[in-house]
């Protein structure tokens, strides 16, 4: 389990194991920051007010299991529990990352998908949060990143720069009930530039036993790509970094954006290749065969009102050309147009990326639109980070909840699946954050604030959707 001990962050002494923070925008600008060099008393105070208040802005536990609406997908299991930012499943066992403390990550078993329970629970790092979580072959690996729930301590720490663990914690969950860290990679660079600092989120290579994640650090301007070698699980080493031209101003690089607009959001491994979204920096393709010198291929930029949150190869050719799967984040609750998309880019010549289409959620249910309601995101944000041989690509779309994709005419997707769930108590509408398929077809779905839906699709093969369409057509 976590470390056990006292700090004191931000003026509020807590417990070692629990934090208070969240991922969020910068909230700091010159000005503010000479204001809290000159008031430390007041900000100390104001963010003990800011804690006491916001703890009592949760949702609640208890939220009823089934649908909206939904098409072509059954609900199997049902759990109630705090909202997380990740699903991890393996062999039975699943890993939770949570959006906010006072737990970092719960461990599941799954094996009876109709009943899930909890194994065990690990708390946050002081200031931090942990909502990313991968778990393989009996080790788990989570970000610990600063949280920023409570703005007015987390932007205390970042002018401050307070001493926080933030990076990359490893675990030994071969027994899952009793998880013991066994490692722990620092991660630096808490500043305004780099708010939040720490480790974001990343893909753990089972077969190379390696992770790419995205991390802030000392000298570098946003998050960059580091490659993580975890052979030796109790003595993660990095073995090679990527970065964006610009972000190392420490070796002189001079960047051309505002604070962090272009960074790492987490980088995808297909072959000798990692495809890293860049936020608002749209996307690179970066050759990695020597992984401790990766090298830059292709860097694509483009103006969208949503920044690139995930690029997602597929691992096989359809049509006989090549694939990227590219996916906005709704990051707003303005009516954004166009809506965050998934976009679909054709990288047969990778030096020559080219958008082949795009795939949106229409409008019209029963929460799949844009009201301009307050925290409410309907988008785009992160797909299941697998595309089989039957073309299906299953994506987290917020309030548009789980939306299933045939890609098996990429000029053409197709929606053959959807499941939008209940919202939870308190809460107006579903917050579909992740989306993870076992090897059993079962698909997780996580929402950011409470409940986990396990699920299946119930929809045809790609044969028998294929002849659906063909009869489709004929009957017009």
């Amino acid at each position: 389990m976590t470390p056990t001990g006292t700090g004191v962050v931000f003026g509020v002494l807590q417990s070692r194991s629990s934090g208070r923070y969240n991922k969020r925008k910068n909230l700091m600008a010159t000005a503010g920051e000479e204001i809290m060099r000159r008031n430390r008393g007041v900000v100390i105070v104001m963010a003990v007010l800011s804690f006491a208040l916001a703890a009592g802005d949760r949702p609640g536990l208890g939220a009823a299991a089934g649908p909206a609406e939904s098409h072509n997908v059954a609900l199997v299991g049902h759990l109630d529990i705090e909202g997380g930012g990740m699903v991890d499943v393996h062999d039975g066992i699943a890993c939770i990352g949570h959006m906010r403390p006072p737990y970092a990550t719960s461990i599941l078993d799954v094996s009876d998908p109709g009943r899930p329970r909890i194994l065990s629970r690990i708390e946050t790092r002081a200031g931090t949060h942990s909502h990313k979580a991968r778990i393989c072959d009996g080790i788990m690996i989570t970000n610990c990143e600063q949280y920023a729930e409570w703005k007015v301590g987390y932007v205390f720490n970042t002018v401050f720069r307070s001493e926080l663990d933030v990076g990359l914690a490893v675990f030994d969950v071969s027994e899952p009930a009793d998880p013991t860290e066994i490692a722990f990679m620092h991660a630096g660079g808490v500043n305004l530039n780099n708010a939040p600092a720490g480790v974001h989120r990343f893909e753990f290579d089972c077969e190379r036993k390696l992770a790419y994640i995205s991390a802030t650090e000392d000298g570098y301007r946003g998050n960059i790509v580091k490659i993580v070698d975890l052979s030796a699980p109790a003595d993660p080493k990095e073995m090679g970094r990527w970065w964006l031209n610009g972000q190392w101003v420490e070796g002189g690089e001079e960047p051309t954006w505002r604070r962090n607009r272009r960074r790492a959001h987490h980088p995808n491994r297909m072959g000798d290749r990692l495809y890293v979204p860049l936020w608002f920096g749209g996307f690179a393709i970066v050759d990695i065969s020597d992984i401790t010198n990766p090298t830059t291929v292709t860097h694509v930029q483009y103006r969208r009102q949503s920044p690139t949150h995930t690029t997602l190869p597929v691992a096989h050719k359809i049509m006989g050309r090549a694939w990227l799967l590219v996916f906005d984040e709704d990051i707003s609750d303005e009516c954004e147009e166009p809506q965050a998309s998934m976009w679909i880019v054709d990288i047969t010549d990778e030096k020559n990326p080219v958008t082949a289409a795009f795939f949106r959620v229409p409008e019209g249910g029963k929460y799949s639109f844009c009201d301009g309601t307050k925290d409410k995101r309907f988008g785009a944000h992160q797909p299941h980070e697998h595309v089989g041989d039957d073309n299906l690509v299953y994506a987290a779309w917020f309030s548009g909840g789980l939306r299933i994709i045939d890609i098996s005419d990429p000029y053409h997707p197709q929606e053959v699946g959807f499941y939008v769930p209940e919202p939870v108590a308190g809460c107006e509408f579903p917050l579909s954050n992740d989306v993870f398929v076992d090897d059993r077809g079962l698909i997780y779905l996580i929402d950011r604030n409470n409940g986990l839906d396990i699920l299946r699709y119930t929809g045809g093969s790609g044969a028998e959707r294929e002849a659906a369409h063909r009869d489709g057509e004929s009957s017009e």
